[in-house]
Formats: C-alpha cells, structure tokens, sequence
C-alpha cells in the first residue's frame, strides 16, 4: 500500500495509517528521497499516530528515511509515536538515534520552524 505524501510550503508531510509490508517501507524511503531533491525540501514529518507496532526493520527504515533527508538537506520529525509502541520499542532495543520526535503533527512542525529559524542564525 503506498504512502502518500503531501508537500506543504517546503516540508513533505507522510501519515502512515496502517502497519507496512517491508516493499512498502523502501518504496517510501525511496519517494521521499526522490521528492526532497524535486521539490527542494527543508523539512520531513512522517506520522505514525495509527501504528499500535513498530518493529526492527520499520524502526531502521524511518531511521534510514531521515538519514537520507538529512544527507539531501532536509530536517526529519517523526510524529506521534504512541505509548504503547515507545514502551515496546525500549524494551525491544530499537532506537531513533538522531531522528528528531514529537508528539503530534503540530508539534513537529513547530519543531521544523524552530529548526529552520536555528539554521538561518548559523548561516550568518
């Protein structure tokens, strides 16, 4: 099942509804890395607010997908994560190292303003 992902300004917005086969998980990594360079991308939010699981393979593709965003300039929040799954991921090792979180769309996407008005300070 594809993801859609929607453009909004200069950010890519996907929201994953159900559990992914792992076909579906590259081919998502490998439209957002195609769209980030097309539309000149600066920031990435990927929901997963509807997934009650998020194993190994998910958990190192979203990891994976925000790699790559970052290696083509774009900033990545993942969204949402639900208790459940954040208490199921620790106890299972599985780590977002380096990926940006947050709690809800809103806040990811405030978390990507801040990011960008942190950027602009720098590059002066």
């Amino acid at each position: 099942m594809a993801v859609p992902i929607l453009k909004q300004g200069d950010v890519l917005i996907a929201s994953i509804q159900s559990v992914l086969s792992d076909q579906d998980l590259i081919q998502l990594r490998d439209d957002f890395a195609d769209k980030i360079g097309r539309y000149r991308t600066k920031g990435v939010v990927i929901d997963v607010t509807a997934l009650d699981v998020l194993d190994s393979f998910a958990t190192r593709t979203l990891r994976g997908i925000a790699y790559v965003a970052r290696l083509r300039g774009a900033t990545t929040v993942v969204v949402g994560i639900q208790p459940e799954v954040a208490f199921a991921m620790v106890q299972l090792g599985l780590a977002l190292d380096g990926v940006a979180t947050a709690l809800d769309l809103e806040e990811g996407l405030e978390r990507l303003r801040k990011s960008a008005i942190r950027s602009v300070g720098h590059a002066r």
